[in-house]
């Protein structure tokens, strides 16, 4: 039996640097953008002064920006929702920070409590809403950036509900 070790064989990872991938600055990945999503919620410091609440309309600041991507930042009170909607030709990833937000497709109704995620393709179909009585926090990014936002006309049975 061989008593090498796979350290013994390739030597100190460190010291090969030409071996190691280099970090990269910005995700490319669904994976990786998730992981954005939840880094950036786990750190209040980077979103929590910037919430805002609008009784008239749906609050929203864009937090950040990178090759191809963008991150926003929205504030729900009761009642406040989104309109069955599609993101055009960007994926996404909504993350609920604070509260708790409804999401309505056609396949039926999802309750997102803080720390929920959603992962979405082009073309995907859904109107987003606080029916709760406590206000709600969110943040969404989207890759490619956001450039179209159709609206659909409330055909799901889910969006009937309402």
């Amino acid at each position: 039996m061989n008593s090498d070790s796979d350290l013994q064989i390739a030597g100190d990872l460190l010291e090969v640097q030409h071996l190691l991938r280099p970090a990269r600055e910005h995700p490319s990945t669904v994976a990786e953008f998730v992981g954005l999503a939840r880094t950036i919620a786990a750190d209040r410091s980077q979103w929590a002064h910037l919430v805002r609440y609008d009784a008239t309309t749906r609050w929203y600041h864009r937090l950040r920006t990178g090759p191809g991507y963008e991150i926003w930042l929205l504030s729900w009170v009761p009642g406040q929702g989104s309109g069955l909607h599609d993101h055009g030709p960007s994926s996404g990833v909504l993350t609920v920070l604070e509260g708790e937000l409804t999401e309505r497709t056609d396949r039926g109704l999802r309750t997102l409590d803080a720390g929920a995620q959603r992962v979405f393709a082009p073309g995907y179909a859904h109107e987003v809403a606080n029916d709760s009585l406590e206000p709600a926090v969110s943040l969404h990014v989207y890759y490619p950036g956001l450039t179209d936002m159709p609206m659909h006309a409330t055909q799901c049975a889910a969006a009937v509900a309402l």
